[in-house]
């Protein structure tokens, strides 16, 4: 097999043609895109001409291009329609989260491409944010201690939109919570592990559209610790500073701004060890803690990438479809613990 992975993009509009394409697929050592599809040809045209790939005319048409891979970037009720295509075309498939509408159309998808003999990747992407790389070493390396509670938080203005999937559930499979809350809980369970149960509101605080633009979510995990996430399309950008916070028996671990696209933000560790007594007067040191500030990685980038090996070495991916079924999960033990207004366990 050559040493360069050759990607076509169904839905190269929206976070492919802003993210994915320019700072992943056209950046990655081992990967090279060859052509791209959209149901709005002109905006097709214009991304194909941007970087330099043949303009697909359809599905068909470019699971004939000679592709390795589909990387698909669709509204979420055209995951898995697209996903059994490009598979039973032999086709590798990296597919935007969620990786359906509903667990079992996520279910399907795993199904379909393990009987394809071809991988499913989920876009998970803020794993690969090197900061949260180095926070899961700590971890992994006992030193935060036994994990007690994370929280994570990442909001934006979305005001509505005709015709934005992200705004109608039938199209997106709900709001914030989904689009954005998503990724902070994947991040809680990269960190601690698989969650247990949950409890979640969801709202529409400002927007009227179809979709909640409010969500809060309590997590407990599997492990004993708890967490919580809160997720808004109702807060401007500039006002959510998208925070991570980790807490331990032995320390904490708290940035500003690595939870989001970007590649990196503010994060410090206060690590204290094992011999720690009792304080009656519970000090607080501020300045003990020390900067996790390790070189930026491309989230983006290092997806492609991480997928592309998976391939070149035939193994399973990190981002694997394990990962986004398990999102699936969650995301639906939330919606019906909104719904019900009970703790719902996670199946």
């Amino acid at each position: 097999m050559e040493k360069i992975i050759k990607w076509g993009v169904i839905g190269s509009g929206g976070i492919a043609r802003r993210r994915t394409i320019p700072e992943g697929i056209t950046k990655a050592k081992n990967a090279k895109l060859i052509s791209v599809y959209d149901i709005n040809q002109d905006a097709n045209n214009a991304v194909a001409k941007e970087f330099n790939a043949t303009a697909s005319k359809s599905v068909e048409d470019l699971l004939n291009a000679g592709i390795d891979v589909v990387y698909i970037a669709t509204p979420i009720n055209m995951h898995l329609e697209l996903a059994v295509a490009s598979a039973k075309a032999g086709k590798h498939v990296f597919c935007e989260k969620p990786l359906g509408l509903t667990v079992d159309e996520a279910e399907k998808m795993i199904k379909t491409c393990e009987e394809a003999g071809v991988y499913l990747g989920t876009g998970l992407m803020m794993r690969f944010i090197a900061q949260h790389q180095a926070a899961l070493k700590l971890i992994r390396d006992g030193k935060l201690g036994k994990p007690v509670y994370g929280r994570a938080q990442l909001s934006c203005w979305y005001p509505p939109i005709p015709g934005a999937f992200r705004q109608d559930p039938e199209l997106g499979g709900g709001g914030s919570l989904i689009d954005m809350g998503s990724h902070c809980i994947d991040l809680l369970e990269m960190f601690f592990g698989k969650v247990k149960n949950v409890s979640c509101f969801i709202n529409n605080s400002v927007h009227d559209y179809k979709a909640e633009d409010s969500a809060l979510v309590s997590l407990f995990f599997e492990n004993g610790a708890m967490g919580s996430v809160d997720t808004f399309f109702c807060i401007p950008d500039n006002s959510s500073k998208n925070i991570l916070e980790l807490y331990g028996s032995k320390g904490s671990i708290l940035a500003n701004g690595t939870v989001g696209q970007g590649s990196a933000g503010t994060m410090t560790a206060y690590l204290e060890g094992d011999n720690m007594g009792y304080d009656a007067q519970q000090t607080r040191n501020t300045g003990e803690g020390f900067a996790i500030n390790p070189v930026p990685v491309n989230p983006y980038q290092a997806e492609i990438e991480e997928f592309s090996e998976a391939i070149l070495q035939n193994r399973k991916p990190l981002n694997n479809a394990s990962i986004g079924l398990q999102s699936q999960k969650v995301m639906t033990a939330c919606y019906e613990s909104a719904k019900t207004g009970k703790v719902v366990n996670v199946k």
